[in-house]
């Protein structure tokens, strides 16, 4: 939602297609309405031309839900905004689910030298579809789909921002840039030819470093919301959020962190509306790296210490819906 001008509504796209089905599969139908009408009230704002297309993908624990009729959850909730705003939605998992039951398809299982026997192996991971079999009936869904959507709609119209289904729906959710006055300490703006600039270029054109602990970024704003859109990796090490007064301590590594993520630093999703004080400061904290890794990961860990020996933070910008204070 907070990307969505930078990675998509500035390419003035004709067609946008969303999909969160499988991401927002824990969360709660209310955080999905908030968020999915975001995207909705951004794009028609940005454009009313565009057109939006919900789609549906799903993972190995949503089959038990669709093979008894059930739309799972994330996506019934989806559902809803698609009503309420008129728009067009196809579920991917459908057929596979019904491949599945029949025989002709296995949702798991390490991938066949030959790619095209039968049964098909639709993933390895009960997660991500291979592009040989689950990308092929994700397309061919899309082209069955494609001329009822036609038949349905008439000559191409501006699509008409209604009343909301929820008022404290993330229609104002943006990025904001950091400001070089907002940080205090020893920072570095990484240079374009650094590694993890060039890496996440796209989505983050300007990346802060913290290179002492004390290193800090602070702001405030008016709004219900903030996070920082930062970076997860082997070399990241313990921040200490104080909103407000109150005080958290939150680890840039996690588990998976063999190698380097965009990540967020939620720093408040609920908060009252008004004016916030918020400090964001590099610890000193040397943390157990290794505990921290899953231990499938761990051997990582011990073939390459040095790959997690600094003790950093990356970040990119803020995630507000609201104002910084001028």
């Amino acid at each position: 939602m907070f990307r969505l001008q930078r990675d998509a509504l500035q390419h003035q796209p004709d067609l946008l297609f969303v999909e969160f089905a499988v991401n927002d599969g824990g969360a709660a139908p209310e955080r999905i309405h908030q968020s999915m009408e975001g995207i909705v009230r951004q794009t028609w704002a940005s454009n009313p031309k565009t057109d939006i297309c919900f789609v549906y993908t799903l993972t190995q624990a949503m089959l038990p839900d669709l093979k008894s009729g059930k739309m799972p959850r994330a996506a019934s909730a989806m559902e809803d905004l698609a009503d309420h705003y008129a728009i067009p939605s196809i579920h991917f998992g459908v057929e596979v689910a019904q491949l599945e039951s029949a025989g002709k398809l296995i949702f798991k299982a390490p991938k066949p030298k030959d790619i095209d026997s039968e049964p098909m192996v639709f993933s390895t991971d009960g997660v991500h579809p291979h592009v040989e079999t689950g990308h092929r009936l994700y397309t061919e869904v899309i082209a069955r789909s494609w001329p009822k959507f036609t038949a349905a709609g008439d000559a191409p119209q501006p699509h008409a921002l209604i009343a909301p289904l929820r008022k404290d729906n993330w229609e104002h959710a943006k990025m904001v840039a950091i400001k070089p006055e907002m940080l205090t300490g020893n920072w570095t703006k990484l240079p374009g030819d650094h590694a993890l600039a060039k890496r996440f270029r796209r989505n983050m054109p300007e990346l802060y470093q913290a290179d002492a602990p004390g290193a800090t970024l602070a702001f405030t704003f008016e709004g219900t919301h903030a996070a920082l859109f930062d970076v997860l990796g082997p070399d990241g090490g313990q921040v200490r959020v104080q909103i407000d007064g109150d005080e958290v301590s939150r680890n840039r590594i996690d588990g998976y962190c063999t190698y380097h993520r965009m990540a967020t630093l939620t720093i408040g999703s609920k908060l009252a509306p008004g004016r916030h004080s918020i400090k964001i400061q590099l610890t000193p904290q040397q943390l157990d790296k290794r505990e921290i890794l899953f231990e499938r990961n761990r051997a990582d860990f011990d073939a390459k210490p040095d790959k997690y020996k600094d003790h950093t933070w990356y970040t990119s910008s803020l995630m507000l819906i609201g104002d910084l204070e001028q």
